[in-house]
């Protein structure tokens, strides 16, 4: 991965652009940051290439720090250029090219941070952390959105040879990055921000529960799936078997449910025209309208 870059004077124009008075090239220190990329993480997620590119565009400006604390004295450099790349022959687990957001940042060298300009050189300082917000989180199996339907498909566990994660998209906004000690996205070196305190024993009993609902609720699905497809051999018309897979693929639970009971409706109308068209058929004997007196 080539991710090396020469501060010439394009470059030194975009980064004056963030600076009260033009600086020159000995007077700042520059490096390349790899912030995020298209691979799945530790967490099971990971941004799709749309969302790549609008945060290539968003995190332009934005500033570095430690361990995401807001404090302005952790401020320690700045981002003033950023695009994405991919790299030639290497796929991530899901088949894509591998893809990532290459940023440049820059720090003025002052005796205060010396030492950290050392660390980086010596790449002790490396790993970074992203802190930005996503308007979806899909997964990638069925594509619902975990936030507004949960589907039960599990992260970490495959389906029909598939992994399942989730798909970020729609970045509303880029907040910042910072230097971290333990990286989420192994592949790029670097990690997205949430909060990972410590789980007390209510919360952790919380997330058991959690994850035996979300995959009693994968149980559940698929067991309506299967009586779809039982269902669909048994309406007029039948479905095609892939049809219906392909349509229950990327429903959640209710929306299972009520095809279900719809397909259950028109199997029971279809019976009974067929019983109704069976005795409309029946030769008149005339025994059929005699009655019997006792």
């Amino acid at each position: 991965m080539q991710n090396d870059f020469i501060l010439d004077e394009a470059a030194l124009e975009k980064l004056n652009r963030f600076t009260r008075k033009p600086v020159t090239a000995q007077e700042v220190y520059t490096f390349p940051v790899v912030l995020c990329d298209n691979e799945i993480d530790r967490d099971g997620e990971r941004f799709s290439l749309p969302a790549l590119k609008k945060l290539a565009e968003l995190f332009v400006g934005k500033t570095g720090i430690f361990d995401h604390d807001p404090r302005g004295e952790k401020q320690t450099a700045r981002i003033f250029d950023c695009e994405v790349r991919e790299e030639p022959g290497r796929l991530t687990l899901c088949g894509e090219p591998y893809t990532y957001v290459f940023a440049k940042a820059y720090m003025m060298r002052t005796d205060s941070n010396r030492d950290l300009i050392t660390e980086i050189e010596g790449g002790i300082k490396k790993e970074v952390s992203v802190s930005c917000s996503v308007g979806r989180r899909t997964c990638c199996i069925c594509g619902s959105d975990r936030t507004e339907h949960p589907c039960g498909h599990i992260k970490g566990r495959r389906y029909d040879g598939r992994l399942c994660c989730d798909i970020l998209d729609g970045p509303g906004d880029a907040y910042e990055w910072s230097f971290v000690a333990v990286p989420a996205q192994t592949s790029a070196g670097v990690t997205k921000h949430f909060s990972e305190l410590p789980l007390d024993e209510d919360a952790a009993e919380l997330r058991r529960r959690l994850d035996d609902a979300l995959a009693a609720g994968g149980k559940a699905c698929d067991m309506l799936r299967r009586e779809i497809i039982s269902l669909s051999f048994l309406t007029r018309p039948i479905m095609a078997v892939e049809a219906v897979k392909t349509l229950t693929g990327r429903m959640t639970f209710d929306e299972l449910a009520a095809l279900r009971d719809r397909l259950r409706k028109q199997m029971l109308s279809s019976r009974e025209a067929d019983a109704s068209e069976l005795f409309e058929a029946r030769p008149d004997t005339g025994a059929a309208n005699s009655s019997f007196k006792i």
